[in-house]
């Protein structure tokens, strides 16, 4: 079986218009509904706004106007030789694709996961609260954003927008197909949609993998799974899961198991304690980054004892940038989710890809 380390802490205005992106002003943006990831963090800032220079007609000659992934009319730059990115995601993306050392800034939760992949004079900003201010100061070609990051109407990058600079937004996506946009998007911003679409393809082969080998397992050995996205407690009892309309639904049932919450309403339904343990799960998968010793953690809560997968003992923890980042990395989890589940039909190869058991 693959060995890992689970991660318990798991992330000068530059020439003007001419290299920065605007919002286009003509359709009326579409907005997209944005999935919750996670998020804990603390900003600080100080630099004062740079003015922006009216857009030249050969910088608009020479500039991309698509639609971001909210539906926002915007306006790529020429080139990208500097990066701002306000979700984890989009970091790990852009990380993969080579592109670390364009990233001048990046948000706290990223600092937390992928510090060590960054620049040492990399900035970083609060996701839900960012210092719009310094952000302009530094001037980026373009900024990537979170649909997290604006909740309830307000628009935490107005005063970017209006500065001039381009934004592109990328809300949490709920497929795993449109990570795989998410992806391509990324890549067709920063004028390198090959990086993205060898990231893209890698994805497809281990989803076509997977889906052959989980053909394979007959109905009446489906296993059903409760996905823990915090370990409940006495102070805490509620449990948060992952419910239909979910990449990671979509990721249990891509692995052959059925899902204890996809009969909910919600798409990040909480639970009661009460509610989990009738539903007897036979695995509980966890993206507990906060209780320590989560897994002995949750094999020895009170009023669990009676519950399959405890008295089994097929309590796993997955890495929770892997599974809670919306991004090509989910892949990794979709893995781990096969092997954990199902090791008499999915194991590792040496090259830590999945293969039939044999």
């Amino acid at each position: 079986m693959k060995k890992k380390t689970l991660k318990l802490l798991t992330g000068v205005m530059a020439f003007t218009l001419l290299s920065g992106c605007g919002e286009a002003t003509s359709p009326e943006p579409v907005t997209a509904e944005a999935s919750a990831e996670p998020t804990e963090v603390v900003a600080e800032a100080t630099e004062a706004p740079t003015e922006a220079a009216e857009p030249t007609e050969e910088a608009a000659a020479e500039s991309v106007a698509i639609k971001d992934r909210s539906g926002n009319e915007i306006v790529l730059p020429e080139e990208v030789d500097s990066i701002i990115s306000m979700s984890p995601a989009t970091t790990r993306v852009l990380i993969d694709m080579g592109y670390a050392d364009k990233i001048v800034a990046a948000d706290e939760n990223a600092q937390a996961s992928y510090a060590d992949e960054l620049n040492a004079d990399t900035i970083y900003f609060n996701m839900m609260t960012p210092d719009q201010e310094q952000i302009v100061a530094l001037a980026p070609d373009i900024v990537f954003t979170s649909g997290m990051s604006s909740k309830d109407g307000v628009d935490a990058y107005e005063n970017v927008r209006e500065a001039g600079l381009c934004v592109a937004d990328i809300p949490s996506s709920a497929s795993i197909a449109d990570v795989e946009d998410d992806v391509l998007f990324i890549g067709q911003c920063v004028g390198d949609e090959a990086a993205a679409q060898v990231l893209v393809d890698e994805m497809e082969e281990t989803i076509a993998e997977i889906k052959e080998i989980a053909a394979t397992i007959p109905e009446e050995e489906k296993k059903t799974v409760l996905f823990e996205l915090y370990t409940p407690s006495a102070d805490y009892p509620t449990i948060y899961t992952a419910g239909p309309g979910t990449y990671i639904n979509e990721m249990m049932e891509l692995v052959g198991a059925v899902n204890i919450a996809a009969d909910q309403d919600a798409k990040w339904p909480a639970l009661t304690e009460e509610a989990a343990v009738a539903a007897d799960p036979q695995v509980i998968l966890s993206a507990d980054m906060y209780t320590p010793d989560a897994i002995n953690t949750i094999l020895t809560m009170e009023g669990w004892e009676n519950v399959t997968a405890i008295k089994n003992g097929d309590v796993y923890l997955l890495d929770a940038d892997e599974v809670n980042q919306p991004c090509h990395r989910i892949i990794e989890a979709l893995k781990d989710m096969a092997v954990f589940l199902y090791p008499e039909y999915f194991e590792y190869d040496e090259n830590d890809e999945v293969k039939p058991a044999a």
